[in-house]
């Protein structure tokens, strides 16, 4: 016969007013003791009825309770005898109630020195943060409008599709969009939508490099980059920038093993240089002799304050050997979680393989809206009260900092981009002065959180997220900091 009622030791403390519903509580309750062997291996529970009586509580919710057990092979029915705990093997009723089992818990080595390198996030909202952006700035009505129009009528193409490249008509759109203002030389069916330039990066190592291959990357240089590379087991060459950004004439004598070339020749991140056209021709053509590949990540070119944005370096290769990647998180705002790759024709089917196995294929209502946004001119009228600004934002910055930082660093900045750079002098620590101003509420970030080897100290400075009035104040705050 079953049991007909449980032992007192063992009844759950039940608590009515919880959040999680009684039948939860009970279930997880049994399914503990059950676990520790406190209810043993061909024990008899009471009857529903009988257990309901006991606790005080409806014979439903004991029903429930038990047959979640059941399902989940903790108990079993058998006629006449009613439910009996189920045989459970030691080690798994041990696992199951988190004992501690014998055994190794270890990642791989390349995801431990993942987590190695982690770079500390700085506060976007901080003053002098290069991160993040102006709120109001954005145009979230016609955003919405269009997030809305698309949502009132999705379609199938909306609702079920799965195409590793992207939705279409954004592609299209963007291969417009790069061959007007970058002159970048692709079709549509060459452009593959990604989850931002860090995903278009891994992809492009992933496709590129095998474990063990070496890859040319700019010191200091962008720190998603290196994570890719070693989370693929790829070898990072660093190559020191110059005021003219990467030269590769200097880093195939020093380091004449690469097979790909990683580069941000519009605006390098994060000195601001801007590679001339004598470098770019030399890479080209060190990719054509050698076999190699050329990574040309334009991540911020959209704000250029002197003239037009830079042509890409990938319009001037006659021979295919340039994948180009970019972001609309900066022209738009980081949580939309778009970007693009642009690949040879011949490498479209590896790079949409690879899609499909990370991710499957990205998700399609913000790529709608984005298509919208780019086809009725929104984003060339939003790019423009942006330039215009991050323009005077700039000025403001610059001003300020070269006022107050007087004698404390030298102030440099590029043609494009939304960040300056302070200078420091040898031997300052700029990672603790970074911290320094974090206590003071400030965001800079340190120059040598993005360097593989030593080098002259600074820190990164951005101006897109603030007024020149907020800017003005955290140079003089900075200044304080640097003088302590």
């Amino acid at each position: 016969m079953p049991r007909t009622t449980l032992p007192p030791l063992l009844l759950p403390a039940l608590a009515r007013q919880g959040p999680e519903p009684l039948q939860r509580q009970l279930y997880h309750a049994l399914r503990a003791a059950i676990l520790q062997r406190r209810l043993p291996e061909g024990g008899r529970l009471p009857s529903s009825r009988a257990l309901a009586a006991q606790l005080g509580i409806s014979r439903n919710t004991v029903l429930a309770a038990y047959g979640q057990l059941q399902a989940e092979g903790y108990v079993d029915s058998r006629p006449a005898s009613g439910l009996t705990v189920a045989a459970l093997e030691a080690g798994v009723a041990a696992a199951g109630e988190g004992a501690a089992l014998r055994g190794e818990r270890r990642c791989s080595r390349r995801a431990a020195a993942l987590v190695t390198d982690a770079e500390a996030e700085t506060a976007a909202a901080l003053p002098l943060s290069p991160r993040g952006i102006d709120a109001a700035l954005f145009p979230a009505r016609e955003w919405s409008r269009l997030l809305a129009r698309r949502w009132r009528r999705p379609g199938p193409a909306l609702l079920d599709g799965n195409d590793p490249a992207g939705f279409a008509p954004l592609r299209r759109a963007i291969a417009e969009h790069l061959g007007r203002s970058r002159g970048v030389r692709c079709a549509a069916d060459q452009v593959v939508v990604v989850s931002g330039s860090q995903q278009a990066l891994d992809l492009a190592v992933r496709l590129l490099l095998d474990p063990g291959d070496q890859a040319w990357i700019e010191d200091p240089g962008y720190g998603g980059l290196k994570a890719a590379l070693r989370a693929a087991g790829a070898v990072p060459l660093p190559v020191p920038v110059d005021g003219q950004g990467f030269d590769p004439r200097a880093a195939e004598r020093a380091q004449p093993g690469a097979r790909v070339a990683f580069i941000t020749p519009s605006h390098q991140f994060p000195t601001g240089a801007t590679m001339p056209v004598e470098r770019r021709l030399a890479l080209i053509e060190w990719a054509a002799r050698s076999g190699g590949w050329i990574v040309e990540d334009d991540y911020d070119s959209d704000f250029r304050y002197n003239g037009p944005p830079l042509a890409a370096l990938q319009g001037l290769d006659p021979n295919g050997r340039t994948l180009y990647c970019g972001t609309f998180s900066k022209s738009m705002f980081a949580g939309l979680r778009l970007g693009w790759l642009v690949a040879p024709p011949d490498l479209l089917a590896p790079v949409l393989a690879l899609r499909a196995a990370a991710d499957g294929a990205p998700p399609l209502l913000g790529q709608a809206a984005m298509a919208d946004f780019m086809a009725e001119g929104l984003l060339q009228a939003h790019l423009r009260r942006l330039r215009a600004a991050y323009g005077e934002r700039r000025a403001a910055l610059l001003a300020a900092a070269t006022r107050h930082l007087a004698g404390l660093a030298e102030i440099s900045a590029g043609e494009a981009g939304t960040h300056i750079l302070a200078w420091l002098p040898e031997g300052r620590d700029d990672q603790a002065l970074a911290r320094a101003a974090r206590a003071k509420g400030l965001g800079p970030v340190p120059l040598s959180r993005y360097r593989l080897r030593p080098g002259r100290p600074g820190l990164i400075l951005g101006y897109a997220a603030h007024p020149p009035a907020v800017l003005e104040a955290a140079a003089a705050a900075l200044a304080s900091v640097l003088r302590a």
